[in-house]
């Protein structure tokens, strides 16, 4: 069945203008970088589908019939409009100037994606950073943030989630107190330490109890359930405690102890709203943490 005149692909035309502007289809292949039998077919294509042909043959190329010229204002608009279109599809890929919130935990927004927000705020000075400290799931879905770090996979199907890699959790303490404490060779010898532990939340006493050493709450001397100060108390050799590992590094005179110790590490997960992942800001800055977090979580 034939087509609607009106429904012809926009090559046709494209190769149309190609050829009335060169003046033959030899010109119009090397201008446009088409093969000649590539416009040939496409302008016999489209005299068949307008029922008219479009050039007459001369010995030194090709002149617009009538029918050619009618369709010529037609043509261009077509060429106009389709010029437009690929101009606002680039511009709406390109990022903007405009804000991009990023919302993490307490413990990431102040030692993991500070140096690779500063990379990124250097590469695209473009776009507007917001870094939100939260350890609450439920940014995303009230819109108060455009992308999401965090440690546990978001169940909400509205939005999409991508596991970046493993979190590293280790026993550190820094060389100030170890100086000063007992020998530390295997994971009993910890009872025998100063602990840092958390406050209300169990999660380290479980995750003893679960490897055979039953600490109770009164093994750790210090305790905080806030994850910036407790990884205070370890830069300041306050004691033993369980970080982070990209933490390490940020704080001068703290060392990784215990490489036998088998702590369980946490998914990290990188989420942004469906509705939103379109944006070329919101883009930018995710495929950047995408690429940019793997490493980190490696170290």
């Amino acid at each position: 069945m034939a087509r609607h005149a009106l429904d012809f692909d926009w090559a046709l035309v494209k190769s149309f203008l190609a050829v009335l502007d060169a003046g033959s289809l030899t010109a119009a292949a090397r201008h446009s970088g088409a093969q000649q039998p590539t416009l040939s077919r496409h302008v016999a294509e489209l005299e068949s589908q307008l029922g008219a042909p479009l050039f007459e043959r001369t010995g030194r190329g090709v002149v617009p019939t009538a029918a050619g010229r009618a369709i010529v204002e037609s043509a261009r608009a077509m060429a106009e409009a389709a010029a437009a279109m690929h101009g606002g599809l680039a511009a709406a890929r390109a990022p903007g100037r405009g804000t991009v919130r990023v919302t993490t935990s307490t413990v990431a927004a102040s030692w993991l994606l500070p140096p690779l927000l500063a990379r990124l705020a250097a590469a695209h000075p473009e776009i507007e950073l917001e870094l939100v400290a939260s350890n609450e799931l439920s940014n995303l879905l009230r819109r108060e943030a455009d992308v999401a770090v965090r440690m546990v996979r978001p169940a909400q199907s509205s939005l999409i989630a991508r596991k970046l890699g493993e979190l590293r959790i280790v026993a550190a303490a820094h060389r100030s107190y170890l100086a000063k404490a007992p020998p530390l060779r295997r994971p009993e010898d910890l009872l025998a330490h100063r602990l840092i532990g958390y406050d209300r939340d169990d999660l380290i006493l479980r995750g003893f109890i679960d490897r055979g050493l039953p600490l109770a709450r009164s093994n750790f001397a210090v305790r905080t359930d806030d994850q910036v100060a407790y990884a205070r108390l370890v830069a300041e050799g306050a004691g033993i405690g369980f970080i982070a590992h990209y933490c390490v590094a940020q704080f001068p005179g703290v060392v990784a102890l215990l490489p036998e110790l088998a702590i369980p590490s946490l998914p990290c997960w990188l989420a942004v709203h469906r509705e939103i992942r379109a944006d070329a800001r919101v883009r930018t800055v995710y495929d950047f943490l995408a690429q940019a977090l793997p490493p980190m979580l490696r170290g």
